[in-house]
């Protein structure tokens, strides 16, 4: 490793990396002499310079930290930072009530809990769930009783007695009628039917809350791809800042040639071009970074524009992942989506079991009370009370009990083949996603054990023959973009084998935890 800091009119050199040839060091340090002495490269000496050179071995572990805070050179004028807490003057209208204030810095566990709580798809899902819930005691709770007032005649020469109506005669000196009578109906259903009705909307509510931990599930594996996405962002900035650095180093040694008339100028430039991309590329990275923390603020019910910043551990991230006849037998057990469709086929079979019991009656039970007087008369007359039975018979052939039946039957079998199918694809959904992290379990090894390795020796010899006055510049431009080519696509191996095993967790019926 060579780490250099140069100010103004003070050159320091450290030299770690045993490895290279004393030569290299003072080629370094004739290039740090030349950027204070020579001012045709003075315009574009940066202020400080560390060079780093090594073996990258914590790709995911360690995320660049992303400060709120310009820098003491920063333009003013520049747009607040992109992580910083909203405030209610830019917040859009529909936000000014505030935002959730959760912390700031989360890892996938934390952001897990955050989703439960607060993302509004889960939070409808468990509503839906209580109040499917809440039907179950009405369904079981007994039929609203009816009361009942007659007054079964008028006042003789009331206008509402028609005329004659209800006139004293020879043979009925009170009237044809004036009793009252007050009663009291309680409707009965046959016995079980009512129980059996709230066992169904109880188990169709349990069906909803299977459901919504399905939900979970899948929302969580779409959390996870995004927080590993935003991981595998945030190490590709780091490997994008250590090839600065790298070419900062080929620089001032090609600088260092060139004013000892060992190189072509344009050795230099040429370094400064790849330099200046790939600090073009940080820009692009930071704004696919900027997405994916908005994404996964929206995802867990924040503000998409609160600060957040996300620590990842990979060492423990990276599991041992159970077997692919494991993982089918836990799935075909415990996962929410069967144990929602198997929930529908006892509701099912529940349903079969009420539409026969359509065949039996229903009672009510009818009290009254007669007295032989008006309503606002003086109590002139004897009580009389009458009890009455009645039976709801199913009439006209059973025709609404009969095709209820088929109904119920038809409701059951279609249940019976969605359990079915969806057993089928749950499995099948294991046996892709087992494959989709075999793939990336094989893919990040191989470029952990053999291509990264490779690249980087081939980087460091290219850069100590071109050093010691070898030929092979372009050689050595190769190998650094090489680098950090393969550098990028291990830190995405390693976010997508962790993203593969996160869904495959969760296809199982699993969280990654």
């Amino acid at each position: 490793m060579i780490l250099s800091h140069y100010k103004t009119n003070t050159a320091i050199l450290t030299i770690f990396n045993k490895r290279l040839p004393v030569r290299v060091a003072y080629i370094v340090a004739a290039t740090a002499g030349i950027l204070l002495t020579n001012p045709s490269f003075s315009q574009n000496t940066p202020a400080s310079v560390t060079v780093q050179t090594g073996d990258p071995k914590d790709l995911l572990a360690v995320p660049p930290a992303i400060s709120n805070e310009s820098s003491p050179d920063s333009n003013p004028t520049k747009a607040v930072s992109l992580f910083a807490p909203v405030s209610s003057k830019d917040a859009p209208k529909i936000y000014t009530k505030g935002t959730p204030s959760g912390p700031a810095d989360m890892d996938l566990r934390q952001l897990w809990l955050e989703l439960k709580l607060n993302n509004p798809q889960l939070s409808s899902l468990r509503e839906s769930y209580l109040s499917a819930k809440a039907t179950v005691p009405q369904i079981n709770a007994p039929a609203n009783p009816q009361v009942g007032l007659v007054w079964s005649g008028m006042p003789p020469g009331s206008p509402f007695a028609l005329g004659g109506a209800n006139t004293p005669s020879s043979q009925n000196p009170g009237g044809i009628s004036s009793n009252n009578s007050i009663s009291i109906a309680q409707p009965f259903q046959f016995p079980g039917k009512k129980s059996l009705a709230s066992d169904i909307a109880n188990t169709n509510a349990e069906a909803l809350l299977a459901q919504s931990e399905s939900a979970y599930l899948q929302l969580g594996a779409q959390l996870s791809t995004l927080y590993y996405n935003a991981l595998a962002s945030q190490k590709q900035l780091q490997v994008l800042k250590e090839s600065v650095m790298r070419l900062e180093m080929i620089k001032n040694v090609a600088r260092a040639r060139y004013s000892n008339n060992a190189a072509a100028y344009v050795e230099y430039l040429n370094a400064q071009v790849s330099q200046s991309a790939a600090q073009a590329d940080q820009f692009n990275v930071e704004r696919q970074l900027q997405v994916s923390l908005s994404n996964i603020n929206t995802l867990v019910g924040r503000h998409s524009r609160e600060r957040l910043v996300l620590r990842g551990d990979v060492p423990r991230a990276i599991n041992s992942v159970p077997t692919l006849l494991e993982l089918e037998d836990y799935a075909e057990s415990s996962h929410p989506s069967l144990k929602s469709s198997a929930l529908q086929l006892e509701a099912a079979r529940k349903g079969v079991d009420l539409a026969k019991k359509a065949y039996l009656p229903d009672f009510q039970v009818i009290g009254s009370s007669f007295t032989p007087r008006g309503p606002f008369a003086a109590n002139n007359g004897t009580m009389f009370y009458q009890l009455e039975l009645d039976l709801v018979i199913p009439l006209y052939f059973f025709t609404k009990e009969k095709y209820g039946v088929e109904q119920a039957q038809r409701n059951q079998a279609a249940a019976e083949a969605g359990n079915i199918s969806n057993r089928q694809q749950i499995v099948l959904a294991v046996n892709s996603a087992y494959a989709a992290f075999d793939q990336a379990k094989n893919q990040n090894q191989f470029l952990k054990d053999r291509q990264v390795p490779q690249a980087d020796a081939a980087y460091k010899v290219a850069l100590t023959q071109y050093s010691n006055n070898g030929q092979g510049f372009n050689d050595l431009l190769t190998a650094q973009t090489q680098l950090r080519t393969l550098e990028v696509q291990l830190a995405f191996a390693q976010s997508n084998l962790l993203q593969a095993q996160t869904v495959l967790l969760a296809t199982a019926g699993k969280e990654p935890f």
